[in-house]
């Protein structure tokens, strides 16, 4: 029986937090992992714990903002770790206030990343999907899309990838790519100890508070988003597009 070759995921956002997790998670899977981060070394760490677990990993420094950089990581990613069959927008950043507070730059710094980001990607790595009849899409949106307080834009942008996705699912399920999205709900990660810290509560009493609303009476980790990952890019998940799924701990739609 011949060995196929190994695929190729990149993931967006992934020098810390959910992207970090679910870059090692995949390696973990045996795909070879492109590491995408605004700066190369921020990447870095993530590679150095792939590959001392005996995976193929790529730090990559790229704004998934800025078309030219997002073709050039594509194109770098490509000749150096083999064809990416599998992409995973995770790339995120926060710019909350209230609505008569939130500035222009507010606005599109969030848009820009979350969706442009997402898009440019989508974009230039579909094509190795298409060539190779297999591509696994995954985009993380939030339960934010339901509506937060102080997240105007961050709501819009999590909303919008939803649609994104189901689109995607649309007009690539023919080529036999899938695009599927998850929408965290609070997880323990640097962007959350941000949010605390912007409303001046104390991390472990914040923690406490939002556990507590939980169902399943726990906070989320960064591992239980990248196992979800690491179920839609699977082999076994093909019939399974245009989902998007709530790992929040409890129902949400």
């Amino acid at each position: 029986m011949t060995q196929s070759p190994q695929r190729v995921a990149i993931v967006t956002g992934a020098a810390r937090g959910i992207g970090a997790a679910t870059a090692q998670r995949l390696a973990a899977d045996g795909l070879a992992v492109a590491v995408i981060d605004l700066e190369e070394a921020a990447a870095k760490g993530t590679v150095d714990a792939i590959e001392a677990a005996g995976g193929r990993a790529l730090a990559v420094g790229a704004d998934v903002s800025d078309a030219e950089q997002v073709q050039a990581a594509v194109t770098r990613v490509a000749e150096e770790l083999g064809a990416p069959t599998v992409l995973v927008n995770n790339a995120g950043v926060t710019r909350d206030n209230l609505l008569f507070k939130m500035t222009e730059s507010d606005w599109d710094t969030v848009m820009g990343v979350h969706l442009r980001g997402s898009f440019l990607m989508a974009r230039a790595a579909q094509k190795y999907m298409v060539e190779q009849k297999w591509g696994r899409i995954v985009n993380l949106s939030s339960t934010s899309a339901l509506g937060n307080r102080g997240q105007t834009n961050y709501s819009t942008a999590k909303a919008g990838l939803q649609g994104f996705t189901k689109t995607l699912a649309i007009e690539l399920g023919k080529f036999g790519v899938t695009a599927n999205c998850i929408a965290p709900g609070f997880i323990v990660s640097d962007m959350t100890r941000a949010t605390a810290e912007r409303i001046g509560e104390d991390w472990d009493t914040y923690v406490a508070a939002r556990a507590k609303e939980i169902p399943v009476a726990r906070a989320g980790q960064v591992e239980d988003i990248a196992h979800t990952v690491s179920f839609f890019v699977s082999e076994g998940a093909g019939f399974v597009s245009g989902q998007v799924i709530y790992v929040a701990g409890g129902p949400k739609a």
